[in-house]
């Protein structure tokens, strides 16, 4: 019973339903990445790998791959104990040949790699001709697994990388508001630095304080103009451009409203 609760909250971190809202402090961040990455998860199909896999935590929303395989680092800045990797990348080669997969995914794993431009040239290498990149970089958020955390993006600076990396924007979504991002680094400050230590009293008051905050938050989100120039992240669906064809300057840019 208690692992089957324990199972429950580390979904609930990523795969939001509505009782997140209630149990989960970063709620505005991850359902902003949820609904972004779910809406373009069905989209993809054919042999994925997931880039910096974890513990695959978006791996049901893909619902079309043909097969799904997760590559990661050892001595990433965290432990692998809760981790479904199935390959180990040395930092430079991909353990795997050209043209491999249709997709690959790379999640909230670029700020943690110090050469983003040859990784990223590295993934284009596996990927299928028209192969699709499915990625999300933070903008707004503290440093995190350091010391092996080494950038923030803007939307113009991941594409920018991308292009140089011959990939051709399709799609770029930013998953909150300007006032959302600054709900959320609120919230978290509160839930990290201000709440008792003592696990079961932190539930209680996270429950009695920052949830009302977060409906406020995303109440008032409603009512307050929009404005997308300070976010969390960037959800970028990204297609490998064919070696004599030149990539577009421009991404398509998408608002997604929370």
């Amino acid at each position: 019973m208690f692992q089957q609760i324990i199972n429950r909250l580390q979904k609930e971190k990523f795969l939001i339903t509505p009782i997140a809202i209630i149990i989960n402090p970063f709620y505005i961040i991850r359902n902003g990445l949820f609904k972004a990455i779910s809406q373009l998860a069905p989209t993809l199909t054919g042999d994925i790998l997931d880039f910096g896999c974890g513990s695959k935590p978006y791996e049901s929303l893909f619902t079309h791959a043909k097969s799904y395989i997760g590559v990661d680092i050892e001595g990433a800045g965290h432990d692998h104990k809760n981790s479904k990797i199935d390959f180990f990348y040395d930092g430079k080669k991909l353990p795997f040949p050209d043209a491999e997969f249709d997709t690959v995914l790379c999640f909230e794993v670029l700020e943690h790699v110090f050469n983003p431009e040859e990784v990223l040239s590295e993934i284009n290498r596996v990927l299928k001709s028209n192969g699709k990149l499915l990625l999300s970089v933070p903008f707004a958020w503290d440093e995190h697994e350091v010391p092996y955390d080494f950038a923030r993006y803007t939307s113009y600076g991941i594409s920018s990388i991308l292009k140089k990396s011959n990939f051709e924007i399709v799609l770029l979504t930013k998953t909150t508001t300007y006032f959302l991002a600054i709900s959320q680094l609120f919230i978290a400050y509160f839930y990290q630095h201000v709440l008792p230590k003592n696990r079961i009293l932190c539930r209680l008051l996270q429950v009695l304080i920052l949830f009302p905050l977060t409906v406020i938050f995303l109440t008032l989100n409603l009512l307050l103009p929009k404005r997308y120039e300070y976010f969390c992240n960037s959800v970028v669906l990204a297609k490998k451009c064919a070696p004599s064809k030149t990539c577009h300057d421009s991404p398509l840019k998408k608002h997604m409203l929370p």
